[in-house]
């Protein structure tokens, strides 16, 4: 059983040094790994990475991230990901990382990923340029998705795991308003982890959202941005070489304010 901890959506600064390490602390005596959903920082500064930093170094087990736009937003997201890196974190897009839990090889597989919507509902390469490009961006993200989980794959890894800060799915975004959808997440993930095969999906943004979704191709989706988990983080029980999911929750209390 591989036990996978997840939350996204933490948003920290300067001032929430130290809220979430007590129960991060708690990781060992119930997760394998510890999944971070994006949007770490608030306005993606290296000061505020610091702190994400500080909060998850030497934790006693793995630590695996993708950004979200908030990490973006200050246009340095090559120093938010290398001050992560420095505390030991892999920080993926269009990559993959491997674990060895208890013997079975477990692999993660990250993109942010973007918008465009979902199927029937979605923007198009057509038009102006600009359009054109916000589609084109989603699907380079799905492809890096798609051929991150495919080598996994070759690999030979018992347990595959597709992270993202985007949704994959409309199941996770319901509470969301409908107008927002197409900012929340594309139909071109949820192509590239079905296509490509993964075990479980885990994504944050949608703060409104709901936990539990699933690909068309049935594999399970789970939005563990933090204001839908309401706590420090969510575990997913993974039994290797299916598909299903048990889940617990955490006893860990912490949490912070955050904002889309």
């Amino acid at each position: 059983m591989i036990r996978i901890a997840a939350v996204g959506d933490i948003h920290m600064g300067p001032d929430s040094r130290g809220v979430l390490r007590p129960a991060f602390e708690t990781l060992p005596d119930c997760a394998d790994l510890l999944l971070l959903a994006g949007d770490l920082t608030r306005h993606g500064t290296p000061e505020e990475a610091r702190v994400v930093a500080d909060e998850v170094a030497g934790l006693g087990v793995p630590v695996v991230a993708v950004l979200g736009n908030h990490d973006h937003h200050d246009e340095r997201p090559e120093e938010v990901a290398a001050l992560l890196r420095d505390a030991g974190v892999a920080v993926l897009e269009g990559e993959a990382a491997v674990f060895e839990v208890g013997g079975t090889s477990v692999g993660v597989a990250g993109t942010k990923g973007f918008g465009g919507g979902f199927a029937g509902r979605s923007g198009g390469e057509f038009g102006e340029p600009v359009m054109k490009e916000f589609i084109r961006y989603s699907r380079r993200c799905a492809d890096g998705l798609r051929a991150s989980l495919e080598e996994l794959g070759r690999q030979g890894c018992a347990v595959r795991v597709a992270l993202t800060h985007f949704s994959p799915v409309p199941d996770t975004l319901a509470g969301e308003p409908l107008e927002i959808y197409p900012f929340l997440g594309s139909y071109l993930l949820a192509e590239a982890v079905d296509e490509a095969g993964a075990d479980l999906a885990v994504h944050g943004h949608a703060h409104a959202g709901t936990e539990h979704g699933m690909t068309s191709g049935g594999v399970r989706v789970r939005n563990v941005a933090q204001p839908v988990i309401r706590r420090a983080f969510a575990v997913y029980h993974l039994r290797a070489g299916e598909a299903g999911t048990e889940e617990q929750g955490s006893g860990a209390d912490a949490l912070v304010e955050a904002s889309r």
